[in-house]
């Protein structure tokens, strides 16, 4: 899947996909451990079962489901690791050359922002690619120009920053929440396309994408959060606040869009509500952006080791050793 001029061609996967996969697996693995039965505050779904004329319990045949034209049959992990895979080769296309790439990750609350995040950072060098995920500002902060305190974070030569939410909070909810003036408002839709604009020109690599969730499918992962213990973190008050307002968020994000969807920013939409399929589609749309090639690496062989000289190190008792539990 290597790239080269905009264009994905064939390529192997590397010599050697073990630790890779295996992250991918147990990340996999992790992921369904942590679903709860009938956390999304539904009941657990129940086999159905009639008895046939032997009085034995059979399993109830349903119609058959259509068959989806157009949409390719694959595996998750395997896409997943071939996809990261691909990642490796654009993160070091990107130290190699210089690059300054940004990406933003905007869209309701529970549309699964931070898994797709998650799934491209994990088997990249954190040195290169970066997550901002910026607090609400400070009370010095609200004095400054509203982009500056975005200008730092973002990427210098040789870096991938991904921004877990934005400047468009002020689009989003800072405007429905009431945070911010009518005037900062509307001057922020006007700003907003030179701003980019300014950075685009700069050399900066900007893609924005919007993680798109239907109102049924948002109310079955608030309710999962609420039941399930390990997930209750990911839900906050403002959460709570923002779901209340469902209409007010879809007309601010219709607005958003219309100004700030250029011709040399666009908005890509990112159909969230089936959360593996997203995590493929957004990552394979992402690489598909960023013209790059594989670099090919001079083979390393390890020097030998420093000579014992004599030196006798304490004994290994001397130290203070994590007890051994597992």
């Amino acid at each position: 899947m290597t790239k080269a001029n905009g264009v994905h061609q064939g390529a192997k996967d590397g010599p050697d996909d073990g630790e890779v996969r295996a992250d991918v697996i147990e990340e996999d693995k992790i992921e369904r451990h942590w679903h709860l039965p009938g956390a999304d505050g539904k009941p657990p779904k129940k086999s159905k079962k009639k008895p046939n004329a032997n009085g034995k319990k059979i399993k109830a045949k349903g119609p058959k489901k259509a068959k989806t034209s157009g949409k390719k049959k694959y595996d998750y992990i395997d896409e997943l690791v071939k996809l990261q895979f691909e990642l490796i080769k654009l993160q070091e296309w990107v130290s190699s050359q210089g690059l300054r790439v940004a990406v933003i990750f905007e869209g309701r609350d529970a549309a699964g922002k931070g898994g797709v995040i998650k799934r491209i950072t994990e088997s990249l060098n954190p040195r290169v690619c970066k997550v901002v995920a910026l607090g609400t500002p400070t009370e010095r902060e609200k004095t400054q120009w509203y982009f500056q305190r975005y200008v730092p974070q973002l990427p210098a030569a040789g870096e991938i920053v991904l921004f877990d939410r934005s400047w468009y909070n002020r689009a989003g909810v800072e405007r429905v929440m009431g945070f911010c003036s009518e005037e900062e408002y509307w001057e922020f839709l006007r700003a907003t396309p030179l701003f980019e604009e300014m950075l685009i020109r700069s050399g900066v690599i900007l893609i924005k994408y919007w993680f798109s969730v239907s109102d049924e499918e948002q109310e079955k992962r608030f309710k999962g959060r609420i039941e399930n213990p390990i997930k209750r973190w990911k839900l906050s008050p403002m959460d709570l606040k923002s779901r209340e307002k469902w209409v007010e968020y879809s007309r601010a994000k219709d607005i958003m869009q219309e100004h700030t969807d250029t011709e040399f920013s666009p908005w890509y939409v990112v159909n969230a509500d089936v959360k593996k399929k997203a995590r493929l589609n957004c990552i394979s749309h992402l690489l598909s952006q960023i013209p790059y090639q594989e670099i090919e690496r001079p083979p390393i062989e390890l020097t030998p080791r420093q000579k014992e000289t004599g030196y006798v190190r304490p004994p290994k008792d001397s130290q203070r050793w994590v007890p051994a539990v597992y």
